[in-house]
């Protein structure tokens, strides 16, 4: 995946390679801008480190979703909660029921990934916003590993308007409708879209597309869910 400059934390308070990248909020971007593109989250991440035939068959089970255009305006999110980890990730629609797991920068300033031994796991970044919190909240997970297909397998065929719901530490459960599903060159990754501050409580879900290279036992795209907050429960 590809890594950015991270959003800085939050008062109270994402080898194989890294999957998300490093995502200080963007209070510097014009001067590290041209740093943060080559921090790969796939790369960061290992998430791309598997065999691609999971990715291609998963390709033939959903179609792609299309992109929304530019210019449609988006819905409004509703208020945002406060802070709270996360602890649980559903996604009705691939099948998807997950715990998290924190994930900090590691000494190179990419994302550390999540287990690669374990292939139903994600990981969000913690030094950001928590899923469901102001601002764009960082979740990063792997296509597939060495030892199979994983978590974000069908992340891809995402559909606008489909649901994300996250289970929060404080026993609220966020529930996120999706904008648009789109693929970027990991060559040219648009860092402060994807990690750039938001007015209100917006998620990212990102892991690893496109062709994979076997030279550099990396894909060579991101796949980047764009989704709001929608509504909440328990909050």
């Amino acid at each position: 995946m590809a890594a950015v400059k991270p959003p800085q934390p939050k008062p109270s308070d994402p080898s194989p390679k890294s999957v998300a990248p490093p995502l200080h909020r963007m209070l510097l971007w014009p001067a590290l801008a041209a740093c943060l593109g080559a921090l790969l989250l796939c790369n960061s991440f290992g998430i791309g480190l598997g065999s691609p035939a999971g990715d291609a068959k998963m390709q033939q089970t959903r179609p792609a979703a299309a992109a929304p255009s530019p210019r449609t305006p988006l819905p409004a999110a509703a208020a945002p909660l406060s802070r709270s980890e996360p602890t649980r990730l559903t996604i009705p629609t691939i099948a998807v029921d997950a715990p998290f797991t924190a994930l900090d920068l590691g000494k190179s300033g990419r994302l550390n990934p999540p287990p690669a031994d374990n292939t139903n796991l994600v990981g969000w970044y913690r030094g950001g916003a928590t899923p469901g919190e102001r601002g764009a909240a960082i979740v990063a997970g792997h296509v597939d590993t060495k030892t199979g297909p994983a978590v974000f397998l069908l992340l891809r065929t995402l559909k606008p308007g489909e649901l994300v719901n996250i289970t929060r530490k404080d026993g609220a459960v966020a529930t996120f409708k999706v904008d648009s599903v789109e693929t970027f060159s990991k060559a040219d990754f648009p860092d402060k879209r994807v990690y750039g501050d938001t007015t209100d409580a917006q998620l990212r879900l990102i892991t690893c597309g496109g062709a994979y290279d076997r030279d550099a036992q990396d894909y060579v795209d991101n796949v980047v869910v764009f989704a709001h907050l929608d509504s909440a429960k328990g909050a």
